[in-house]
């Protein structure tokens, strides 16, 4: 903290000050890690193996069953009772916590799919027989990651837009501001619903074509600042001084327009996560198969009967949604100079 300017210093006790804001931090910062090691926490496979003298390290590289003495090549399942057996009787294992990965299917189960809650399956299996809570932390996980990335294109692509509008004005922001203009009013659901029956759409085909679709939202804020500040004295007298326009532009413009900019930041990343949800929801998302909350959702309206898969959707949503809506709060309120800390 004693590294951070004066300025800095009195916006990170603001957020602070904030403490719904704060704390909402630090939760989604605990949940956004345990999604990225959630290999590590809902996995198919053992973390550590030891049997016969030898070790395995099956978390992080494949065997197969005749490396534990089976008779065939093909990769091992651990899930056989064979293997498990083995195991039990000639060395020991180290499972992760939940013993199903994002793609597992429990065979084992005794109930037909879509099963309740039980001691296997904490939250209940769906109507594919996968482990409810794996998968939710696996889409959890796609969903932030798609959120985030889409986010700092979307971002980066508007931001730059909109300085060089408010910067140079004149034509380029009337001809930018007219081009801007046609390309929001793209229908960009009808547009993915017709490519998607073209192209197999996966991760970074839709991220792709909402970057192109989506990068809109912050060019409008972006290209008021620089309006407003192009005319100060510290900007013509660099020019006067012959310092370059893109010297200008990202040095000394800019920082000033982020100010605004980053307040808007966890609004469009909750906005990311809500369109990749509704996608797999209406089906033109994730490639079938994919765990993501959208399909989960879905599940929980086909399967009425399994009332624990739209609540764990929902209660998954609503509480990843609200944490960013939070933190959006807090940041406007840090960058507000009327609040005191």
């Amino acid at each position: 903290m004693s590294r951070l300017s004066p300025v800095n210093q009195m916006r990170w006790a603001r957020f602070r000050h904030n403490r719904r804001g704060y704390w909402s931090l630090w939760i989604f910062l605990v949940l956004f890690i345990l999604s990225l090691f959630a290999e590590l926490v809902a996995n198919d496979r053992p973390l550590v193996a030891h049997l016969d003298g030898r070790w395995y390290f099956p978390v992080v590289k494949t065997y197969s069953e005749s490396d534990f003495g089976g008779p065939f090549a093909s990769a091992a399942d651990y899930q056989d009772p064979w293997l498990r057996q083995r195991l039990d009787d000639h060395g020991w294992a180290i499972w992760p916590p939940v013993h199903f990965s994002g793609s597992s299917i429990h065979f084992a189960s005794r109930q037909p799919f879509p099963s309740p809650p039980s001691s296997e399956n904490w939250l209940g299996t769906d109507a594919n027989g996968g482990d409810v809570l794996a998968r939710t932390l696996y889409g959890t996980r796609i969903s932030i990651l798609f959120g985030l990335m889409l986010t700092l294109f979307s971002s980066v692509i508007g931001v730059t837009v909109g300085a060089i509008q408010g910067y140079y004005g004149g034509k380029i922001d009337l001809l930018g501001q007219r081009f801007i203009e046609i390309w929001s009013g793209m229908p960009t659901l009808f547009l993915i619903i017709l490519l998607s029956s073209v192209v197999q759409p996966d991760f970074w085909w839709l991220l792709g074509i909402t970057v192109l679709f989506g990068w809109m939202s912050l060019v409008g804020v972006v290209r008021a600042e620089f309006l407003r500040t192009r005319n100060y004295d510290y900007i013509r007298a660099a020019q006067a001084l012959g310092v370059s326009d893109r010297s200008i532009i990202f040095r000394h413009m800019l920082p000033n327009a982020m100010v605004a900019t980053l307040t808007f930041l966890p609004f469009i990343l909750c906005g990311s996560i809500a369109l990749l949800t509704s996608l797999d929801f209406l089906g033109f998302g994730l490639p079938p198969g994919s765990a993501s909350l959208g399909e989960l959702l879905l599940q929980g309206k086909n399967n009425l009967q399994a009332p624990w898969l739209g609540l764990t959707a929902f209660f998954s949503l609503a509480i990843l949604l609200s944490l960013l809506i939070f933190i959006g709060e807090a940041v406007r309120d840090a960058f507000d100079p009327s609040k005191a800390a």
